[in-house]
């Protein structure tokens, strides 16, 4: 059996992107209240995976969650995009007449926001989880109010479905990342498989740096689908650059890595696994 640890409770979105990765094979969850917490089970138990969101289409990237893992030392093998699909759920002998307050996390709340305008007397509160605000109300029995969470959270937790794809946007897909020690990363992955990697690296403030290492990715047709730069704490106007690449060719993948290295301050591969595929 795996262990997987996951932030947010049973029912969160965390939970199902974890149980759709490891389709047909026992997983045993590990639920955190914070990313921190993940990497920090995985530190006190190397047989510990990790699945930490890391991008949504929508809200766009968990910026602190890419310091987390170049930090951790742990290696990414593997991504799942999960299609975020929102319902407006209550008690079960609640009715949407009687809804005085919604409750769910932030990131939810905008998302449905167009969907909310139709209640401009409902209070909106913010809680850390959108499957947890489900579990507080069946707890706590609280009366009139109502969580936006999974179709899966609903039937966990025994509440009532008023409605679902209640998310303003249909094309909404949270990327997820699965992360572990290094010494568990080949039992993992299936290294005939990979044509994705993940690369962080630091430039010298010279004029032009990251257009040359740009111009050797694409000399190697190596795909660049995402370049995302986040400041280096105590180093002034640096940055770190956290760059996903798509390659069909492992060896000019290889070869591109090799040319581009000279050329930075330092440069780290967090992984190399088999894309994601996305499923509306």
């Amino acid at each position: 059996m795996k262990r997987v640890a996951i932030q947010g409770v049973l029912g969160s979105y965390h939970d199902i992107a974890a149980h759709q990765f490891f389709e047909n094979e026992e997983i045993e969850l590990i639920c955190c209240t914070t990313f921190e917490e993940i990497f920090a089970k995985i530190k006190e138990d190397s047989n510990v995976i990790g699945m930490l969101a890391i991008e949504n289409t929508i809200a766009g990237s968990l910026l602190h969650n890419y310091n987390l893992l170049r930090e951790s030392g742990t290696t990414i093998v593997g991504e799942h995009k999960l299609r975020i699909k929102h319902s407006f759920v209550c008690l079960p002998e609640d009715n949407i007449e009687n809804i005085t307050e919604v409750n769910s996390h932030p990131v939810a709340l905008a998302q449905c926001r167009e969907f909310l305008q139709q209640f401009p007397k409902v209070k909106i509160v913010e809680t850390d989880d959108t499957a947890g605000s489900a579990k507080a109300i069946k707890e706590e029995n609280l009366r009139g109010h109502a969580a936006i969470c999974s179709h899966y959270a609903a039937d966990l937790y025994n509440m009532k479905v008023l409605q679902e794809g209640i998310e303003t946007n249909k094309h909404n897909f949270t990327r997820f990342l699965v992360v572990t020690d290094p010494w568990k990363a080949d039992e993992l992955r299936q290294n005939n498989k990979s044509n994705k990697s993940n690369i962080v690296f630091s430039l010298p403030h010279t004029e032009g740096s990251l257009s040359q290492v740009l111009s050797i990715f694409s000399f190697y047709n190596i795909s660049l689908t995402k370049i995302q730069s986040l400041p280096i704490i105590g180093r002034e106007w640096e940055y770190m650059f956290y760059v996903d690449v798509i390659y069909s060719d492992y060896l000019r993948y290889k070869q591109s890595i090799d040319a581009v290295r000279p050329l930075t301050k330092e440069l780290n591969i967090l992984g190399e696994y088999a894309e994601g595929k996305s499923k509306i």
